[in-house]
């Protein structure tokens, strides 16, 4: 069969209709609330044609039919789709504004017998909650093996299966840890080969699980703070502000909510914080 068009002059190797698209998106905004306009088509095209080819198909709307029937390859499907860029001490402000305004209370609140939850949501392949742990064991290894003896724990969740696993596996390439500061870096990332390994002890903090931030929640109890960046700009109004007033909800009074660079507050929500720094709220106690 012939290439056909997917954009002016680029051959693609399946054929994928407008339709199939729609198809696509409606399927993702169902499953995780995502949207994928018309022009993300090519986006869609490059993150599914690998299952198209592995699945021995040849046109993207018998990949449909496949999905509609198979919960495996839909899981596939839905971890290609949602898999997002990362790093380590990605927006740093966030990172600077909790070690300053945020952790010394709750190192104080350890030390004295207490518990620390805090919730990285949308963690995708574990930067987010390895940097925040990296920041509060400091630079030297009897810090961390303190914390380590005391209840804190940090909750990372994500709707890819197979970006959890990278995460809880905690190797990442040497350009990708190189975003480590050194002397973080020197104590709690460990090379090996080509290869960086993050710390056990790091590690060990972190408890991975599976969650669609649209379906219900497991979690009885609060969090201190909460860490959800960069994924609400794939939502519609009506979705985020029900997740923003969700998030709201398992917050303690005084904890702190980060949000993405380009992500704002909804006006039914906004009332429950106040701005304390860039993409930075804390909520309001009761």
């Amino acid at each position: 069969m012939s290439a056909v068009m997917l954009a002016a002059n680029r051959p693609t190797e399946f054929r994928f209709e407008p339709a199939d698209h729609a198809a696509i998106s409606a399927f993702v905004y169902d499953a995780a609330g995502i949207l994928l306009p018309p022009g993300k088509m090519q986006l869609v095209y490059g993150r599914l044609a690998p299952r198209v080819r592995a699945c021995g198909l040849t046109r993207f709307a018998d990949y449909i039919d496949l999905i509609d029937q198979d919960e495996v390859e839909r899981t596939r499907a839905l971890d290609a789709l949602t898999t997002n860029h990362t790093s380590f001490f990605r927006e740093s402000h966030h990172f600077d504004h909790f070690m300053d305004h945020a952790w010394p209370a709750l190192d104080h609140r350890l030390a004295s017998r207490g518990k620390v939850r805090i919730w990285s949501a949308a963690c995708s392949s574990g930067e987010e909650p390895y940097s925040l742990l990296m920041a509060m064991f400091g630079t030297e290894r009897g810090n961390g093996q303190r914390l380590a003896r005391t209840d804190l724990r940090i909750l990372g969740t994500d709707l890819s299966t197979e970006i959890l696993e990278a995460a809880r596996a905690g190797r990442y390439s040497l350009e990708t840890a190189a975003s480590i500061p050194q002397p973080l870096r020197s104590v709690w990332v460990a090379r090996d080969g080509d290869q960086a390994e993050v710390h056990p002890l790091v590690r060990e903090r972190v408890a991975f699980r599976k969650l669609n931030l649209l379906e219900s929640w497991p979690m009885r109890g609060m969090f201190d703070a909460i860490f959800c960046r960069n994924v609400m700009i794939y939502f519609d109004e009506a979705t985020k502000e029900r997740l923003q007033s969700r998030l709201a909800d398992q917050l303690e009074p005084g904890g702190f909510l980060y949000i993405g660079h380009s992500e704002r507050l909804a006006a039914s929500v906004a009332p429950r914080f106040t701005c304390v720094g860039r993409t930075t709220f804390q909520k309001v106690a009761s």
